[in-house]
């Protein structure tokens, strides 16, 4: 019978820390995309720039810091 206790005291135990663990990341990703969301909405109403150009800057980056660390920019 003890074995059962400790069994299920672990069990409870594992299932509490997936919980947090699950529950941290998802309010993790939770920010990030509203973020996300609210810096491609100021970027749309306030200087008219979509998220298409966004997008493109975005995959433009990595030549563009091969550019700069090149002294070429």
């Amino acid at each position: 019978m003890p074995i059962n206790l400790i069994l299920f005291v672990a069990a409870l135990l594992v299932s509490w820390l997936v919980f947090r663990w699950l529950f941290t990341f998802v309010k993790s990703t939770a920010t990030t995309a509203l973020s996300i969301a609210v810096i491609v909405l100021l970027l749309q109403f306030a200087f008219g720039i979509d998220s298409q150009d966004l997008l493109r800057e975005i995959i433009n980056l990595p030549q563009r810091f091969q550019e700069l660390f090149n002294g070429q920019f």
